[in-house]
This record gives structure tokens, sequence and C-alpha cells, in this order.
């Protein structure tokens, strides 16, 4: 009897090989593996591992290996379509019938593929061509360069309503394929089926398998109601059983890479060039139970990486619900918080890798999100809102299914409660302590607790419990920082030396003024300055200060003061001596200048080498990106410079 191949991919899929085995064989976990004594030969060293990344299992004992098929044949000595029936039942499925019209519903799932692969090389060739050119473009202000989008495969679908159509049909595939591969807009109302990705950047999304098996196609005009477009539900496509990069991240995870879920593909992507490649995103959707389980199987305990927002903030909230009646044990997940209005691409192409990991290093489990999220109000002084913080913990330990993590969670729930709701120690002197009666959102940065994450997204030491008394790298990181974590150092520097010498606008007022300062708060400051010295002329330090305080500027003055730790960024405060500030700030100006052309040019450059991938155009990017590289760094690069502030200068 022959199983189309879709239903056995299906059946591993759903099932673990730990939890086949473990049927059998008592399993303990051993890092990202389990071990047992082997269920053919006595022993009483494990030599029998399993391995759910691979889905296989290892006997070293008798030399023997296999997946849950073999497995199942070799303890219970089934035949092949036996174990399959036996599985099948576990897994709660039903095996389809052996018939010829079986065997052309595998044949034309295999005919469905090809099609979706003529349509993504298609796509991909349509990017390289003069038609392309505004996609390259808008990849290109994303920092998605021409190698990355050969790597995810990033295509082009022309505004034409019939361009793919006629490419597909020209090479044989008839318009029915096209239309159940989900290429085509087709109806009883529609009289001509037409492309259903017009005008869109095309991302192909893979199966398990690496198969492309839909698409999603981002739009190129603003004026289009749906951004994002994803392939509809076909035979091949169910959106919310699938990730964005799955098989990719299931292979880099097994090497060990954290697994994290972010939002969006653009965010997979930077994630993954910026050395996290163990990323998914969900398909269009919030997160779903699937996909939930999916992740599961390829992690333990995957991040779950949310917005800092309070649209983000539901976000791990839904998320949490959903997790609970399906913790297993061993299976679990932590919550890592972007800066406020951010998305890792946001943050990595503004403050680099360093910032993403410390964000995913302030990761917090799942049991502590839960927490916060009940006692997030901070009043519970009266015995009924005491009451309905206990109820409302009890009716979420009821819809928990696994008995052991129920008794769990009610004891560390308990531990918390008690804690929250104990009378408060009176210190010597008469004093109190300070109320453990606090809002502890994770989302505000105001509480560090449980296990954070390092760079290799591995559980290490319980993090500090407030956030004034863990590590400096940890109390600088965007979780705790926000938006200064986005806020380009050179244009702190100009802004604050300015605020701190208002004489620098002498004569250069509309100089300053024209500058091209990318960071809103930088913008507000500045807009803030030119609006105070306009009416009042000669001012001090002291003067400009006291005339801004009315704009509430009070918050980025501080961030970017806080901004600027660098031991070049002296002569941006106070006490330095004019002469030493004055050729400073014009090296500064000139610096920043040249970095706002050469990135423009660098974008050109860009363009012109997807545009057409030539040699010369090659040299001319490598260029650019010398020559970016050549002037970071170098604000205080001025001979003799410092001298006049009583600072000691050096020979070479």
């Amino acid at each position: 009897m022959r199983f189309p191949p879709e239903f056995l991919d299906d059946l591993r899929a759903r099932l673990p090989v730990s939890e086949v085995v473990s049927r059998r064989v008592k399993l303990k976990k051993a890092g990202r593996e389990w071990k047992g004594l082997s269920p053919f030969n006595k022993e009483k060293t494990p030599s029998f591992f399993v391995n759910d990344s691979k889905g296989m299992w290892f006997d070293f004992s008798s030399g023997r290996n296999g997946n849950i098929f073999d497995f199942v044949m070799a303890t219970e000595g089934l035949s092949f379509p036996e174990a399959v029936e036996r599985l099948a039942g576990a897994a709660g499925m039903a095996v389809p019938k052996s018939s010829p019209e079986a065997a052309e519903q595998a044949r034309h799932s295999r005919t469905l593929l090809d099609v979706v692969e003529l349509a993504a090389t298609y796509f991909e060739a349509t990017l390289a061509t003069r038609a392309g050119a505004r996609a390259r473009g808008y990849l290109a202000d994303r920092g998605l360069d021409p190698a990355t989008q050969i790597k995810f495969r990033i295509g082009y679908a022309p505004p034409d309503r019939f361009a793919l159509k006629e490419h597909l049909g020209g090479l044989g595939v008839s318009v029915e394929d096209m239309v159940e591969a989900g290429l085509l807009v087709a109806g009883d109302d529609i009289p001509v089926p037409y492309d259903r990705f017009r005008d869109r950047v095309i991302f192909p999304i893979g199966d398990l398998r690496g198969r492309i098996v839909a698409f999603g196609g981002r739009a190129l005009d603003k004026e289009v109601s749906a951004k994002y477009l994803n392939s509809p539900e076909t035979s091949l496509f169910h959106k919310g059983g699938l990730l964005y990069n799955g098989a990719t991240a299931r292979a880099a995870v097994h090497a060990g890479a954290p697994l994290i879920a972010v939002e969006g593909y653009v965010d997979v992507i930077a994630m993954v060039t910026a050395g996290f490649p163990g990323t998914v995103a969900p398909l269009g959707t919030s997160l779903t139970a699937d996909q939930l389980a999916l992740m599961w199987k390829i992690a333990d305990e995957p991040i779950l990486c949310f917005d800092g927002d309070s649209a983000g903030r539901r976000a791990a909230y839904r998320a949490v619900d959903m997790a609970l009646p399906l913790l297993q044990p061993g299976k679990s997940l932590y919550f890592a918080t972007l800066p406020q209005g951010h998305d890792p691409d946001d943050l990595i192409r503004a403050s680099g890798a360093g910032a993403m990991a410390d964000v995913l290093g302030a990761a917090q489990p799942l049991a502590e999100i839960l927490w916060m999220r009940e006692t997030e109000t901070g009043h519970f002084d009266t015995p009924e809102r005491r009451a309905g913080l206990e109820a409302r913990l009890d009716a979420l330990l009821a819809g928990i299914g696994h008995d052991s993590i129920r008794k769990y969670y009610r004891a560390d729930l308990g531990n918390r409660l008690r804690g929250l709701l104990a009378p408060e120690p009176a210190m010597a002197g008469g004093g109190r302590y300070p109320s453990r009666e606090r809002s502890a959102s994770a989302f505000t940065g105001r509480e560090q607790r449980g296990k954070g994450f390092g760079r290799g997204g591995r559980p290490g030491a319980p993090a500090e419990r407030f956030v004034g008394a863990v590590s400096p790298r940890l109390s600088t990181s965007p979780v705790v920082r926000g938006a200064r974590a986005v806020l380009p150092a050179r244009e702190a520097l100009i802004v604050l030396s300015v605020l701190n010498h208002p004489w620098l606008l002498d004569g250069h007022a509309e100089e300053f003024a024209a500058l091209d300062l990318v960071h809103p708060d930088a913008d507000r400051l500045r807009g803030a300055i030119l609006d105070a010295v306009a009416t009042h002329h000669d001012m001090d330090a002291e003067a400009l200060r006291a005339a801004i305080a009315d704009h509430d500027l009070g918050d980025i003055i501080a961030r970017i003061g806080a901004a600027l730790t660098h031991v070049s960024d002296w002569p941006a405060r106070p006490g330095a001596a004019p002469e030493d500030v004055r050729p400073w700030w014009r090296h500064v100006l000139t610096l920043h200048h040249k970095n706002r052309t050469l990135n423009k040019e660098l974008k050109e450059a860009e363009r012109a080498l997807g545009d057409e991938p030539s040699e010369r155009n090659y040299a001319w990017l490598r260029d650019v990106q010398g020559r970016l590289a050549a002037i970071e760094g170098t604000e205080a690069s001025i001979e003799g410079f410092g001298a006049l502030s009583g600072r000691p200068t050096r020979g070479l």
C-alpha cells in the first residue's frame, strides 16, 4: 500500500519522535536531544538518543536508527502500512485510501509545486529588469542588497493584469492550474481570470521541506488598500500552519541558534542578515495555535519578539492565552520587547545587531508576562480587589491542560501572590519598605525578572529585579533606554553642542536650520533652539535651557545627553573652551554632511548594481562603502585638539 508523500510528511510533523519513543522508552532531556536505555539491548548506561529536530532516533548499542515508522515497526513487529495506520490513529488523522484518484492527486500536487516554482522564477527575473527598478529602489531603501535579494529569492510582480498568466501560459501551464495554485483571481463574476499579484515586491513562502508553496506581496502603490497580500488557501498552502523562513530556521536551530518569531518578512530578513538565522514570522496574521505547535517542534522555548507599544503588549497577551492550554513539560515561551515604535529592521539598521541582542537578552518567560499582565494595575488595596486577582489567577490555572504544569504554575503564582499581598515590613526608624504593589510591566522596562538570554539564546542566570541594579550592558540596552537606541550619535553631538554653546549659532543659524537630521527628537530640539534664539539674541546656555523649558523637551534633552558616552564627546558638554569647541564643531558638521551625502550615493550605487550587475557598478558600491566606513569614529581627529581646554595632547 502506497501513501501520499504529503500525508507522511504531515504525520511526521504532528508526532515528534520523542513522543512516539517515550511510549516504550523512558527518556530524559540531554541538551537538544533526549536519551534513554536501548529498547533492543539490555544496558545500564543510556546509549539510545532521540533528536526531534532531525526527526530521527539513534541506538548506538545496536547500530540501528530510523524515524517514527521505523521505531514502531522495530518495537511492535508491524509492517510499514500497519505502522502508518497505528501512528495516524495516535495523531487523529484519517489514513487516505489507496486509489487511482489518490495517486492522481499526488501527481497533481507535484505539478502545482512546479507551477509555483515557475512563478517564483518569473518574479525573480522581473525584479532584475527595467520594470523592476522601482521595486529594487524600495528594497535598497529597506537595506536589502542584491545578494540578500537573491538569497531570499525576492521578486517583483509587474502591474500588468495578465503578465504572469501570459508567461506561464507560454510555458504550457493551464489556467486551471494557475487558479488552483493561487496565482490568478477567478470567480463566477470574473469573466477572465487575472494575476493576483500586481505591482508588488514578492516574497516566496516555503514549506518545512524548503519548497515554495505560496507568495507574499508588498504593494508599492501607497493608495492600494491591502499593503500586504498573501496567496489564498490552496491544496499546497495553509497560512495558519506555516512559518516564513521555517525550513532555514529549523536547520539553524539544530545548529544551535535560538528560534525567534517576529512579525514580518523584512524583519525576518533583517534578523537573518544580522546574525539571527533562526528567525521566523507568521504569514500575515497573529500567531496561530498550529504555528505555535510547529515552533515547539523546532525548539523547546522560542522567543516571541513584540513591539513595546500597546499593540505589541496586546499581541503578547494573546500569545500567553493561546499558549497556556497547550503547554507541555519542557515546552514554553519567552517574550522579548522592542523599543516603542520600532521593529527589528529599524533597530538593526539604526543601532546594529548588538542592540537586537540586548533586546533578546532581556527576554522574559511566559510565567513572568502572565503575572505582569494580571498585576499591571498595581491596585490591590481592598479585599475585593485582592479576591478579584485571586479569582482571575484561578481561572487561568484551570485552563492549563497538563496536570504537572498546572501544579507548578499554581505554586509559582501562589508564591507571587503571597509576596504581593503580604504586609509591608517596617524599616528601622519607622519608615516602610517600598510597596510590593507594583505595575510590573515588561513593556516599560521597569522590572526585569526571570531568566535572561544571551547572544546564543540559551537560558542564563536570573536577571536582576530592578533595572537600576542590572549589568551596565543591560541598563543601556534598547529595552531600557527606548528611543535613545536609534538616535544617531553625530546628530546628538551637533544638537547638544549648540544647546550648551549657543554662541555657535552666531552667523551659522541658517546652516544649523538646514541640517539634514533624520531623528525626530533631534529635529524637535533643534526647532525649539532656533525659536528661542530668534526671539532673544546673545543667550547663554542657562538662558537657552530656560527658554525651551516650556516645550516639554526635558526628557529628550536627558536622553540625548545620556547618549553621549564616548571620551571624544566632551566638547559638546559645558566647560570646553570656545577655541576648542569651534574647530571640533566644524569638523563634526563636515562629517555629518559627508555621511548624509554618501548614504544617498550608496542608495544610487545599490540601484545601479541592481539595474546592471557589472564590475564597474560593483566597484562603485564598494568605493562608497569604503568611504562611509572611513569617516566613522573620527570626530576628534584634529591635531592639538583640546589643549585650550586644559587637556594634554599626545604626540606620535
